[in-house]
């Protein structure tokens, strides 16, 4: 490892203790998000993709063979997509499947180690697409390696992650994404379903997966930041919560006690939760509002199961 490449390793570090120790001594205890997502974690969400009750997934997989097929006819050849946590990178294949000589394909994710890795499968199976892994914070603006192909640029943002952030955060989300992207074609994925045993059985997780994905950030938090978290103390658990809809799921002190991290003492009464991820739901009428808002244009949208999961085609044309 470079000495640039330790120095870079040191500041993220330090960000990650100064982001966890500020939600773990607020009033009411939260870790961000992002966190959940290292090469374990990555590794469980990919599992969790794939179980019965997790219904997202299968709808959307089922919708973007028709989006990808009619995109092919929108979008120029040449294009370069640029996939925001992008993950096992799986999606991404039916679309590369339908386009026309996609130039580039550029993926953005946090966890670097399981980034490189589905890079390196993708690749395999495109040879004659340029592939670009991007370790980053893609909720903020992320200098792009690569210039747009003669086709421009397609973002693609599937799955419910828009869902992970608040409506005042998801439009901020958004206008970043302009930056990041330039005058492009974004397409989105939205989770608009409201029925509570449907969303109970998706973000509750009976297989343990969900339980394992969230405690895995205390896992993290010792190795990575030598915490002293006990993991058999916590459990995890979903609220569900209106205006706005959203599930949130959180850790569950079992009983009393002290932990320790970056010197300082961090008290739990028993019941006591750290709030670990938030997934809000929005309608197709509400997503749009937000996107006007955040300076993209509607340009299309696909809806699986009458509306429960969906997917918009946004444009920006610069300015």
């Amino acid at each position: 490892m470079s000495e640039a490449d330790g120095g870079r390793d040191e500041v993220l570090n330090d960000e990650f203790l100064n982001d966890v120790l500020a939600g773990l001594t607020a009033d009411a205890k939260t870790l961000p998000g992002k966190y959940l997502w290292d090469e374990t974690g990555s590794d469980l969400f990919d599992r969790i993709c794939h179980s019965p009750d997790y219904y997202p997934t299968r709808q959307e997989m089922a919708l973007l063979p028709r989006v990808a097929a009619e995109l092919a006819g929108t979008v120029a050849p040449g294009v370069t997509v640029v996939e925001f946590g992008s993950g096992a990178s799986r999606k991404i294949r039916t679309l590369l499947d339908a386009l026309t000589r996609p130039a580039a394909y550029v993926a953005i994710d946090i966890s670097g180690e399981y980034l490189e890795g589905a890079i390196r499968r993708l690749a395999a199976d495109y040879p004659d697409i340029a592939m670009v892994p991007v370790c980053a914070d893609y909720a903020k603006p992320v200098p792009l390696p690569v210039a747009a192909g003669p086709g421009g640029i397609l973002g693609f943002y599937p799955g419910t992650s828009i869902g992970n952030f608040a409506p005042p955060e998801a439009g901020l989300f958004l206008e970043r994404a302009r930056t990041t992207l330039g005058p492009s074609l974004f397409l989105v994925g939205a989770d608009a379903t409201v029925e509570p045993e449907r969303l109970q059985r998706a973000y509750a997780g009976a297989d343990g997966l969900m339980a394992a994905f969230h405690r895995n950030i205390l896992v993290r938090l010792n190795r990575e930041l030598g915490a002293d978290f006990d993991l058999h103390n916590f459990r995890h658990g979903i609220t569900l919560c209106p205006d706005p809809l959203r599930v949130e799921a959180h850790l569950e002190a079992l009983r009393p006690a002290t932990y320790h991290l970056g010197g300082r003492a961090i008290a739990f009464a028993a019941g006591e939760r750290i709030r670990t991820d938030t997934s809000h739901k929005y309608t197709s009428a509400a997503f749009q509002a937000l996107a006007r808002r955040s300076g993209w244009q509607p340009r299309g949208l696909w809806q699986a199961e009458d509306g429960r999961f969906n997917l918009h085609l946004l444009e920006h044309a610069g300015g």
